[in-house]
């Protein structure tokens, strides 16, 4: 693995492609999958010897481990960069249907929300990657939004300001900090970084890194489908503005609501969609259905 590693290191090296976020979200993949192949058995591979059947064995991972059409999708994008860099594109179908990857649905039929119990966050050896988990449960926010923060500098007293950098396509945003529980987890983060500009990538640390290590903590520690921490986030923030719950949490459909529940729905749809960092109100069906 550790050839592995280096070789693969190296060709990213040799091809930084896309801009800064890009190509850290494509270490932190390639360097997760060459894991994965070491786990299976693959301890010799070379980055020049990619194959079909190495492609086979890491969709068996991802799909043990629930991950989502849309970021299997993004890894398998990841692969083909791989593939084409060493010259043999072959190695992977150009069609992501070709594998059984589904097309994203905008509409949620079922509650995707994930629980973080506090025996199972005790497992997490890490305390950035505890910490992590702890915001994203609190605030709705992307893993890799929750690697990036730097506590200090989003606290603004009575909201949470991310930076566009942090962010999925550079989309800033403030969230508000409304309870208790929200303040105290935000304050534990501001202790453990000690300072300002300080992010939740430890010292010496690249964000790939702290990516990886927050990948294999979680799965370690028996925590899977942690974007699911989101989608109860976007549960219960639709439940406190409405007043009653979304359709995925046994809430009833849009066409069942009365004029004024409508209104209250929207109004609460377009609120969440906001806070979880989408441009259109109608995104967010699918993390509350519709």
């Amino acid at each position: 693995m550790q050839d592995l590693v280096y070789e693969l290191t190296g060709l990213m090296r040799r091809n930084p492609d896309g801009s800064y976020s890009t190509q850290a979200g494509r270490k932190a993949i390639l360097l997760q999958a060459a894991a994965h192949l070491r786990q299976a058995g693959y301890k010799d591979l070379q980055v020049a010897g990619l194959k079909g059947r190495h492609v086979q064995a890491l969709l068996k991972q991802w799909q043990a481990d629930g991950l989502s059409a849309a970021t299997q999708k993004n890894r398998m994008a990841a692969l083909r960069w791989w593939a084409e860099k060493i010259g043999n594109p072959g190695a992977i179908a150009a069609r992501n249907g070709t594998y059984g990857i589904g097309q994203r649905t905008l509409k949620a039929r079922t509650s995707k929300a994930t629980a973080l119990p506090d025996d199972k966050l005790r497992q997490v050896r890490n305390q950035y990657v505890r910490m992590s988990l702890e915001l994203q449960r609190a605030f709705g926010l992307r893993r890799a939004e929750s690697i990036k923060i730097k506590p200090h500098q989003a606290d603004r007293g009575e909201k949470l300001v991310l930076q566009g950098s942090w962010c999925k396509g550079g989309r800033a945003r403030e969230i508000p900090i409304r309870t208790e529980a929200q303040r105290a987890v935000l304050d534990r983060a501001k202790a453990l970084v000690k300072r300002a500009g300080k992010s939740l990538i430890p010292s010496g640390k690249t964000y790939a890194c702290q990516m990886g290590c927050y990948e294999s903590q979680t799965r370690q520690a028996g925590l899977s489908k942690m974007h699911g921490l989101r989608h109860a986030y976007a549960e219960a923030r639709f439940f406190e503005l409405a007043g009653f719950p979304a359709p995925v949490a046994g809430g009833p459909a849009w066409r069942d609501l009365t004029p004024q529940q409508k209104e209250a729905a929207f109004d609460a749809r377009v609120i969440v969609s906001e806070e979880l960092g989408h441009a259109r109100e109608e995104v967010v069906s699918n993390y509350l259905g519709r």
